[in-house]
């Protein structure tokens, strides 16, 4: 050691050696950690926390995905798809209401107490799914803004009906132009909102089956990785020991495998009933339900080509003009033929196929009805147009071909609800019970491979 000297030859006392820096807990505790994991006991205790933690995580991410996927599908059943129909029987109650509405001012003055009830009842219908629609959408949303919407226009284009009908029984010629003041409110504004309604429910009915049905595929790759880990635990016990079995790790590798399973047999049970009630349920509907709209377009198309005689025409080809409501008339039928196509191919069974193909006869004589009563109109002869159109003693009129159309397409349309309630019931129903019994199990799952790793470690002690 050296020793330093003052001026006037005195030793000075030695320099002190500087103090080592003082260490942090959490520092000391990793030193400790990794010398009690050279020891086989510390490493026993590292691999019980590490399978016991991978079956809780497990368990956890089951609860997780499971209750999320259960949700949406209990979304399905009970919100989106019975807001869809909702918003398509608003649809319906606005179009046949303005339907029912021109059949009451072809007959004038003699409006027959049936048109009368019949408009009514579907204003009513309208006001009421308008109620239940704006109770079940987020206030915030484009469907509660559309909603608003057609509870501002519905009195509006009531005001204008009763304007037109006070005139109408006068004989004012008044009267036709206020019918199709409130035809053009419902054409471009009322309908569009509504079909607008029923478009957003129908995304958001598409959003709950995407949640739904895709496969936990987190929950399964934790699953695997905890059964991995269980065996390669069984494996260098039984290395060590010779002994085949250790209790607690046989039950943990026991409720895993039970979970995993139940994971994937209930999901795939229930996505399969998903699948199912969206393609022989979901699919049809939408076909059913746009048909449904086809006819309705067409009959008050069918009536305004009476009430406006003419009056408005549009281009069809260079140089030929034809009535505005007639054409689109056409249209309308056209895009139900249509719709009565794709839905029989999609019907797959004879109670969803028949209503269809009586629909389709009746669309059939519809067409036949209405091509007289154009010929009777374009020889002059309106009186006998009219006849074939709202009906007189001796006539079958077209609007008998339309209700019958309506009538059957709703039966088809209750089939197909039906079939879809069963198949996405029995879907959302293959996973109850899976989230609590997956955090039950891979608790006991945990404890066991605790235990188990512990009767291992009390051989040490």
């Amino acid at each position: 050691m050296s020793v330093t000297h003052t001026r006037n030859g005195t030793a000075a006392p030695p320099a002190k050696a500087p103090a080592a820096p003082r260490r942090t807990a959490f520092a000391e505790g990793v030193d400790r950690l990794r010398a009690a994991a050279t020891t086989e006991p510390g490493r026993l205790r590292v691999i019980g926390a590490v399978l016991a933690l991978l079956v809780v995580a497990f368990g956890a991410a089951t609860a997780w995905q499971t209750t999320a996927r259960s949700a949406a599908a209990d979304d399905v059943l009970h919100n989106s798809q019975p807001l869809t129909s909702a918003a398509a029987d608003i649809y319906r109650s606005l179009a046949d209401a303005n339907t029912a509405a021109s059949s009451g001012f072809l007959a004038g003055g003699q409006e027959t107490q049936a048109d009368r009830d019949r408009y009514e009842k579907d204003i009513r219908t309208a006001a009421a799914k308008l109620v239940t629609a704006a109770n079940s959408s987020d206030p915030d949303s484009p469907s509660a803004r559309t909603i608003a919407e057609l509870n501002r226009l519905l009195p509006e284009y009531k005001g204008l009906i009763e304007r037109a009908r006070a005139n109408n029984r006068q004989g004012y010629p008044l009267g036709g132009a206020y019918l199709r003041y409130a035809n053009d409110k419902m054409q471009t504004e009322m309908l569009p909102a509504a079909e607008d309604l029923y478009t957003s429910e129908n995304r958001r009915l598409r959003a709950d089956y995407a949640d739904a049905t895709p496969y936990p595929w987190a929950a399964i790759a934790l699953g695997v990785a905890a059964l991995a880990a269980l065996a390669w635990a069984q494996h260098r016990t039984y290395r060590r020991t010779n002994r085949v079995l250790n209790h607690g790790l046989v039950a943990a590798t026991a409720a895993t495998t039970v979970v995993l399973v139940w994971l994937v047999v209930g999901h795939a049970v229930a996505r399969a009933g998903l699948n199912d009630s969206y393609d022989h349920g979901i699919r049809s509907l939408d076909v059913l339900h746009d048909a449904r709209i086809a006819s309705l377009k067409a009959r008050g198309n069918e009536n305004l080509t009476l009430v406006n005689r003419g009056a408005e025409t549009v281009e069809t080809a260079p140089g030929t003009f034809a009535d505005k409501f007639d054409v689109a008339y056409q249209a309308s039928m056209k895009d139900l033929a249509d719709g009565l196509a794709r839905a029989a191919d999609l019907a797959d069974d004879d109670a969803g196929a028949r209503p269809v193909r009586a629909a389709t006869g009746n669309m059939d004589a519809w067409r036949d009805r209405h091509r007289q009563a154009r010929d009777a109109d374009d020889a002059g002869d309106y009186q006998a147009a009219l006849d074939k159109v709202i009906g007189a003693k001796g006539d079958e009129p077209t609007g008998e071909c339309f209700d019958n159309v309506d009538h059957h397409l709703q039966t088809a349309i209750a089939h197909e609800e039906r079939e879809f309630a069963r198949s996405a019931g029995d879907g959302r129903d293959a996973m109850t019970g899976l989230a609590a019994g997956a955090a039950v199990l891979a608790l006991l799952g945990a404890a066991a491979a605790v235990l188990g790793i512990g009767r291992r470690l009390s051989e040490y002690r």
